[in-house]
């Protein structure tokens, strides 16, 4: 039954083949082939993820007498089970989506080469098989995103892409041949177990191996799930084919966080590298939502949405909760993929009527007007801060009695908090006369959400990681000194419950209608909308590299 996990990824793989042997033949039932193809094979991980759901123990399978290994595991499944769900899905989509486009065959065969190139790289058991996998996700994401080869903008922000992700295939080949040069094994699982049972034995330039193989896979990370100042090519490749839209915020970009994940055995022993990259999430996450607010165009809002979700994902993998950080990912992917196919029907019929019914939110989000009835605001305080936090303490305490005891815990815990605090907090400013109708409502999606939200999360880390040691040790990695917590956790909190107490403050005493905090509420935009000037420094820097190459040039009289 494991073997399975190889006709998963080599279906796909064979469909390309045929499609792009007997295209001329068969004509338009090229598309029939590759959809019929990507069910049986989504079938089978079905099959598959059911075979590891009861209990069979994970294995490691060579592929003939070639040094590639597969592997057949929950984290292998699990994201086999997306990647097929989510392309079936696009796959569907594209037969008629595509079908007056030029190419039609091409894209279909870049589409199945993409698939069976994602389902190697999350099955791969060796290191050679995951860089070559990794290697062609970004390659044939550069000609999906190019598929219209008369338009100019695609190219140049496919090519964008591809620059970007090479960046990210530098530090995965120097980890990989790291790795080999201390162990003498292309097996990740040799390699993970002489890591476990012997941390300490090999050093990089004085460093201990494992920290400096960590910082090298969360470069690779950073670069290939859009992590702030490596983001820039992902809001601009819109112009690519909507189906490849989908698939990649959907997929391909989440691939970040399973390299973290299928490297926990290393990052186990890197405390400080989950450090840096809860931080590099952090930063992502608040930028990621703060440039989506600004964006007029729909699927760029989207991109950038999906910017901050991966930071979100990425910051989840540093405080140890790796398991976490795969829901996240299957629910992201989900969640993203339909709104980009839907993308295109919204602008359709937004153009002839935005069908938006004028009800209070709508009121509210449109025209910013306050709620005209103000209740007790000490009351509303109290239950802007206390109702989520109660909500969410009583459901982890239902789920773990020893879940506040981590610190990644607690941090998921306030991030929580601050989210349906200002959810229940914008619910109090909207206009309405039955304001506790709307914060009930409120209270009841969010306990709604979080006991979702808790349990389902919880059953990922059963299923990804069943030893309870190593579950522990994931989350003790990334511990940091109790009093800087506790101090972190103190001025945020801070300042979070003092932004609210002045925007409150500045609507109460119509400070906003003053000049002077106009003007700077307008600089603050402009930055924004200018996405911090990280785009006018690179494009500034190229100019600046270009120009000094066309001079070495000439003084070297290569020209």
């Amino acid at each position: 039954m494991e073997q399975l996990i190889i006709v998963v990824a080599a279906l796909p793989l064979i469909s390309a083949l045929l499609i792009q042997l007997f295209a001329g033949r068969i004509g338009r039932s090229i598309a029939r082939l590759s959809v019929a193809a990507t069910t049986l094979s989504f079938f089978i991980s079905l099959l598959l993820l059911w075979w590891a759901l009861t209990g069979h123990e994970p294995q490691a399978l060579p592929v003939g007498n070639t040094s590639a290994i597969m592997l057949f595991d929950p984290l292998s499944t699990l994201l086999a089970m997306i990647i097929l769900g989510i392309s079936l899905i696009v796959h569907i989509y594209s037969v008629r989506y595509m079908a007056e486009e030029a190419g039609y065959g091409r894209f279909f065969v870049l589409l199945d080469l993409m698939t069976a190139a994602l389902l190697f790289m999350v099955i791969a058991g060796d290191l050679i098989t995951l860089v070559i996998a990794w290697y062609l996700v970004g390659v044939l994401l550069y000609f999906l995103l190019g598929q219209d080869t008369r338009s100019q903008t695609a190219y140049r922000f496919a090519f964008w892409t591809l620059i970007t992700y090479r960046i990210g295939d530098i530090p995965l080949i120097l980890a990989a041949a790291l790795l080999y040069n201390a162990y003498d094994t292309w097996s990740l699982t040799s390699i993970f177990n002489e890591i476990m049972a012997n941390p300490g034995a090999h050093q990089v330039l004085g460093l201990p191996l494992p920290e400096v193989v960590a910082a090298l896979i969360g470069l690779a990370a950073f670069a290939r799930s859009a992590q702030f100042l490596l983001h820039n090519w992902l809001p601009y490749t819109m112009d690519g084919p909507t189906p490849v839209s989908a698939l990649m915020h959907a997929g391909i970009v989440n691939a970040g966080g399973f390299l973290i994940n299928r490297f926990a055995p290393v990052f186990v022993h890197s405390g400080d590298v989950l450090h840096i990259i809860f931080f590099v999430g952090l930063i992502t996450a608040i930028f990621g939502s703060l440039l989506m607010l600004t964006q007029n165009d729909i699927k760029k809002a989207l991109g950038y949405s999906t910017m901050g979700q991966m930071g979100f994902m990425i910051m989840e993998c540093g405080i140890g909760a790796f398991s976490l950080a795969i829901y996240h990912m299957f629910a992201h992917g989900v969640f993203k993929g339909t709104l980009f196919l839907s993308a295109g029907g919204v602008i359709h019929h937004s153009r002839k009527d935005d069908g938006i019914p004028k009800d209070e939110l709508y009121t509210f989000a449109v025209e910013k007007a306050p709620n005209k009835v103000h209740q007790p605001w000490l009351l509303m305080a109290a239950i802007t801060l206390a109702v989520p936090l109660i909500i969410l303490v009583l459901a982890h305490l239902l789920i773990a009695q020893d879940y506040f005891q981590k610190q990644g815990a607690i941090v998921l815990l306030f991030f929580g908090w601050v989210t349906g605090a200002q959810l229940i907090f914008a619910t109090y400013r909207m206009r309405t006369q039955n304001i506790w109708r709307l914060v009930g409502l409120s209270v009841l999606s969010l306990v709604i959400v979080v006991l979702g939200y808790v349990v389902i999360s919880h059953a990922f880390d059963l299923f990804l990681y069943p030893d309870p040691a190593f579950r522990v040790q994931l989350y003790s990695a990334a511990t940091i000194d109790l009093l800087r917590f506790d101090v972190l956790v103190g001025v945020i909190t801070l300042v979070v419950v003092s932004g609210w107490v002045l925007t409150y403050y500045a609507e109460q005493k119509g400070l906003r209608r003053r000049q002077q905090t106009k003007r700077l509420w307008l600089n603050f935009y402009a930055l924004i909308s200018r996405e911090f000037y990280i785009i006018d420094i690179y494009t500034r820097l190229t100019r600046t590299l270009l120009g000094f190459s066309g001079r070495l040039n000439v003084w070297l009289r290569w020209l």
